[in-house]
């Protein structure tokens, strides 16, 4: 269990970082990296269902109206993301 589970953060800490622009390269993978080791499986499974999210859906809960995500399934990575960075 614990090989695959890193090789699941390897995966999700590249796919946080490749996201396709500048600016969510920077603030998801930046924040994968720091964070990702210490999630647990149940976050890590909730950061992979995260990155399956288009680009414009993350762009606008990340940098747009505070509360973006809210109502949403990401609404707490979001949040986590947003805190990590300082814009919420």
């Amino acid at each position: 269990m614990s090989d695959e589970l890193e090789v699941r953060r390897r995966r999700a800490l590249w796919r946080a970082g490749h996201r396709g622009t500048k600016e969510l390269d920077i603030l998801v993978g930046r924040f994968a990296d720091a964070r990702l080791a210490g999630m647990s499986l149940d976050d890590l499974e909730g950061f992979e269902r995260f990155l399956k999210a288009t680009e414009p859906e993350i762009q606008h809960w990340l940098l747009g109206p505070e509360g973006g995500a809210a109502g949403t399934e990401f609404a707490d990575v979001v949040d986590e993301i947003r805190r990590f960075h300082g814009l919420a």
